[in-house]
């Protein structure tokens, strides 16, 4: 059944909450009125260029190493035709549906640019397909991230061309069956279309996207984390001092010492150990919040602004424009996703940072020599009870796991098409790898999250803050206190999922107001 919710696509001007929309649920699209004179005038381009009786790479040549093979008029449809079948090499998981709406879309909102030569028909076939949610399979792997995302963007061409399959929620169908279920036609492919339809980044960018979205969420939802585990810890306030940040000036980092001041004022807590605690320094997983997980916002901002200028862009080849002579096919490199992929292992960072610093808390609050007088590990009658001992080395074990996964996509790359695209981004699989670092961050943050609630109820007959005895609420609908040992791995799948919902943020969400600057 097709979505009630309706979106207004305008070249050039998507935004980080019409993209999110896109990414959650499916939707309905339009495509604005204005866009269509340069769709048809740009497929006018290329019909003049074919009159023309001259060699146009795309339109009238091979592809690749092939570019040099003239290829006659009346085959023109069947190249296009036989480029994207002989693309479709995918392998691996289907990406997810919310991932695929987003390539759509995006792919919709570069072709309605006017540059890539291609009917209205195409990029209506395209909206067809959004608007009756029909879900192209589109195999995870077989993209090198530079002539375009050519494997998988070919899969989702197949589908519009009513072959290969695709799913209707979630049910997997022929393609040819869902088109007719939705009352669609099948496209046949006219000169350069095929070709516009596959180059481009838009695979690489929608899986970064994902990413980006991930690591939004995680930076805010680890940021009261950390602060309950502040004062779980009975650690100082003093480090978020808004005097020491301004004199970095960093934006992150000023932002986050602020959401702490916030977040833990009010605590009877830290009342109670102003005075006469003889500690002097809190460890650094307390006390360098601001200078680390601001940093990481800094650079998760930075990620932004990349995706938000390429989810708008132009990145197929040749491109299309007129000159005073006539038009001109012009061969260019905009499909190369270097940005996207510098963007992802920048994303990667900083999804990494945020569960090594969660990491170190959780070690941090085990630790009865450093967690303010709480029992060792968490629980009572330690030795009979082992508490969360083992929870802290799952932590630790995906950690040291994101460590690995964090080494930079961008710096490898692979010659192919025999040497003709000799350097490639690698951008396609720097996106990916970013939903199993989340994934790995948030199961760490939510165990920071039990072992902080653990240590809260701990300091009986003293109240946290407001905003913080919110987060403690929230997690204790969902975990109950640790009193015994017990099977404790749905409770941190409970906590994970409390994390990846993004719930924790809901209550204090006037304080981030200023973190993204895109928006």
């Amino acid at each position: 059944m097709p979505s009630t919710q309706t979106l207004s696509l305008t070249p050039r001007k998507l935004t980080f909450a019409q993209l999110r929309q896109v990414y959650d649920s499916p939707v309905q699209v339009s495509l604005d009125d204005s866009a269509y004179k340069d769709i048809d005038a740009s497929h006018d381009c290329v019909k003049e260029i074919i009159a023309r009786d001259k060699s146009a790479y795309g339109i009238n040549t091979g592809f690749g190493l092939l570019a040099k093979t003239r290829i006659s008029d009346d085959e023109l449809g069947l190249l296009q035709y036989n480029l994207i079948v002989s693309h479709s090499v995918g392998t691996g998981e289907r990406l997810e549906d919310g991932v695929v709406r987003l390539i759509m879309v995006m792919k919709v909102a570069s072709l309605a640019q006017g540059f890539s030569g291609v009917r209205r028909e195409v990029i209506d076939g395209l909206i067809g397909l959004i608007n009756h949610d029909i879900i192209p399979h589109i195999p995870a792997k077989g993209s090198v991230g530079a002539s375009g995302d050519l494997a998988p963007l070919s899969h989702m061409t197949l589908t519009l061309l009513g072959q290969g399959t695709c799913y209707i929620n979630g049910k997997e169908m022929s393609a040819k069956d869902a088109l007719a279920q939705a009352g669609l036609e099948p496209v046949t492919l006219a000169a350069k279309e095929g070709l516009a339809l596959i180059n481009g980044t838009q695979v690489s960018t929608a899986l970064t996207l994902r990413g980006y979205f991930l690591a939004r969420d995680l930076v805010a939802t680890a940021t009261v984390v950390g602060a309950l585990s502040v004062d779980a810890a009975r650690g100082s306030d003093s480090p978020f001092d808004a005097r020491i940040h301004e004199v970095r000036g960093h934006h992150g980092q000023i932002q986050v010492a602020k959401a702490h001041r916030r977040l833990i004022a009010g605590s009877e807590i830290r009342a109670s150990h102003t005075e006469n605690d003889d500690r002097v320094q809190d460890p650094y997983c307390l006390r360098c919040q601001p200078q680390v997980v601001g940093a990481c916002l800094d650079i998760i901002n930075q990620a932004g602004n990349t995706l938000l200028i390429e989810a708008n862009a132009v990145t197929d080849n040749p491109l299309i424009f007129r000159n005073e002579d006539g038009p001109v096919a012009i061969s260019g490199g905009n499909f190369h996703a270097e940005p996207v992929a510098f963007a992802a292992d920048t994303l990667a960072l900083a999804i990494a940072e945020i569960g090594s610093m969660s990491e170190r808390r959780v070690a941090l609050l085990i630790d009865a020599t450093l967690n303010g007088g709480l029992p060792p590990f968490l629980v009572d009658n330690p030795g009979v009870n082992s508490g969360f001992m083992i929870a802290h080395v799952t932590a630790a074990a995906l950690a040291s796991e994101n460590k690995s996964l964090a080494h930079p996509a961008s710096v490898d790359s692979i010659p192919t098409s025999a040497n003709q695209e000799d350097h490639v981004s690698m951008a396609t699989f720097a996106g990916r790898r970013l939903y199993d670092m989340a994934q790995n961050t948030a199961t760490i943050v939510g165990i920071e999250l039990l072992a902080a609630g653990q240590g809260i109820d701990f300091h009986k007959g003293l109240q946290t803050s407001k905003l913080l005895t919110k987060a403690h609420a929230l997690l204790r609908e969902k975990v109950s206190f640790y009193d015994k040992d017990r099977y404790l791995a749905p409770d941190i799948e409970a906590a994970k999922q409390l994390v990846l919902s993004a719930a924790l943020n809901e209550h204090w969400s006037e304080l981030r107001a200023d973190w993204f600057l895109q928006e």
